[in-house]
Formats: structure tokens, sequence, C-alpha cells
């Protein structure tokens, strides 16, 4: 009888010959740069291995991922994300200007003809667009696209979220003051959303949550013990988890490495093999470290808290799922 116990609650996943019992979760990933390049083996626009994407996808399947949302920052990402999810009923993605993108709303000359174009891909694909976004504010990078130019086209995104009645995939950095005074006087017109890569303070992410935003945490959110900290003060019921893959990987220096249980066979990119895993580049299937973490460092049940994000991210993105 315990044999059987244990077999329905674990499934034995062979990555590469290794073997990791894995439970039987349920996983969202809510941020996902699917549409990169290098998961067809071009980087930096150099082919150095075979296109790999159906692997990535399988791996991060085996682990119980049920559902992707690919990431779109511009209207390039946005085409070529709607043709990668439009056959397969896991992915699904969002449309919207990364705030480091916003200039293209001025390139043509016709800044409301960029926004139609927006509303269009979300009216023709109403069953694949589950947010608008990644949208908001990047004090960081300021040399791609000036804070006037960012904080005029947030605003305006978040009239087309409040018209087209979807939640938010949010970028903030480094720009809280603004960020939050923007989006609370629209907070009444709009469904809601998600802070996603949080790297902020133990306040901010106060400060989103009274807005009644979740927050999103990957790699990138576990880097410091400070990160680690504000990580654990979000109540359980106000957090997402993604990896912001090809990104926001967990490397061996950030402070919640310590914590990763989980391995993939791993090969350096000029030496990738079918079936590994490529240094340096985070994957879906990777969640799982990033689920580790969280759990480790907020002393709860991995299970649990696996279960309580995945509840979280369907009332928001999936509610009629």
């Amino acid at each position: 009888f315990f044999l059987f116990f244990l077999l329905g609650c674990f499934k034995l996943q062979n990555y590469s010959k290794l073997l990791i019992p894995i439970a039987m979760r349920r996983y969202i990933d809510i941020g996902a740069n699917l549409t990169d390049a290098v998961f067809k083996g071009v980087y930096r626009g150099k082919k150095v291995h075979d296109d790999d994407f159906h692997q990535v996808l399988k791996r991060a399947f085996e682990i119980g991922m049920d559902k992707i949302i690919v990431t779109a920052g511009c209207q390039e990402d946005i085409t070529d994300a709607l043709n990668l999810v439009k056959d397969n009923e896991r992915l699904y993605c969002t449309v919207g200007v990364h705030p480091t993108r916003c200039n293209e709303f001025e390139t043509n000359g016709d800044p409301e003809n960029h926004l139609n174009v927006l509303k269009h891909f979300i009216n023709e694909n109403k069953e694949k667009v589950v947010a608008v976004g990644e949208l908001g504010l990047d004090y960081d990078r300021t040399q791609f696209c000036s804070i006037e130019t960012q904080k005029k086209y947030f605003q305006m995104q978040l009239e087309l979220a409040a018209e087209a009645k979807l939640p938010l995939f949010l970028h903030s950095r480094n720009c809280a003051d603004d960020f939050i005074d923007i989006i609370s006087k629209k907070r009444d017109l709009l469904k809601g959303g998600v802070v996603h890569s949080f790297t902020g303070t133990i306040e901010e992410a106060e400060k989103y949550i009274e807005l009644g935003f979740y927050i999103g945490i990957n790699g990138c959110s576990l880097k410091t013990e400070e990160n680690l900290k504000a990580m654990a003060s979000i109540p359980t019921e106000r957090l997402m988890i993604e990896t912001d893959a090809p990104w926001c990987g967990i490397k061996n220096t950030h402070a919640g490495s310590k914590f990763v249980k989980s391995k993939w066979d791993i090969k350096k990119k000029e030496r990738w093999i079918e079936g590994s895993t490529v240094k340096d580049r985070c994957e879906p299937c990777h969640i799982v470290q990033v689920l580790e973490v969280m759990a480790e460092y907020r002393k709860e049940d991995p299970d649990v808290l696996c279960q309580k994000i995945f509840e979280n991210t369907n009332r928001l993105f999936f509610p009629d799922q």
C-alpha cells in the first residue's frame, strides 16, 4: 500500500540520465519569452545548435506545467507570439509594448494607429490573449526610451486594458513612485494584474498589494538576501510564479541558489546535445527551482504553496477555466 501511495504522489522524470522525483504539481508560468531565437538555437544572430523548442516544451509539461503565458513586448513580438500559441492549447500570450520599446508608438508618426493595431490583435485573438503587457516603466534603461515617453504610453496602454477588460502584465524597475502614481489614478477602471519579475522592496510590495495587484516571482527576484526577505513578506494569496525565460535563471551566485534541489543535464550552447538544457538559458521547466527557493525560505510546504499560486493565477488570467 505504501508503495502505491508513493507512486500516486510522485512521478519519476528522467532528465538526460538524471532521475528526479517531482511531486504532481500544477504550474502556470506567467511570463516566458518563448519567441526568443535562443529556443531555435540562434544566439546573437548565429546558429549554434538545432532548434530544440519542442524539447523545451516537453520538459516543461513533464514537471507539471499546465499553461505558459508567452510575453510580448513589441509589435513584432506580438505577431510571433500569436503564431506560436495558436495551435497549442497550453500556450497563451500578452499584447502590449514594453517600456523600453515605447518609441515604436511614434516611429510611424501615428501613435493612435499603433494603439489600434494592439486593439486589433486583442479583438481578433480573444481565446489566446489573456493580458495587456508587458507594460509599465523602466528607469534603469532610459537609454532606450525616455521617461516621458514611457509614462505617456504607459497611460495609453492602461486605457487599452480598461477598454479590453483584460488584466495587466506589469513591468516596474526603479520607478515605484511614478508607477504607483500613474496606476492609482486608473485603478478603478482596471481588472487587476501582476507586477512581474519583482525585485523591489518590502514597502513597494505592500503598495502594489494595497492596489490589489499580484506579485510575480522569478530567479531575478531571488538574487540577494533583501530580495528573499521581500519575497517572503508577500502574502501567499498575492503570489504568482514565473521564469522570464530565457532570462532570470537562478545562478550559483544568487542568495536563493542554496535552496535549489532540482537539476537538469546542462551543456554549453556550443556542446549542446539532444535532451540537454543550455547553460545560462532559463527554461519554463526551471520554474521548479523558483518554487523550491520560495517554499524553503518562506518555510511553507511546496505542494501547498504551488497549488495556491496555481489558483491565484487561474483566478486572474483564466477565470472561466
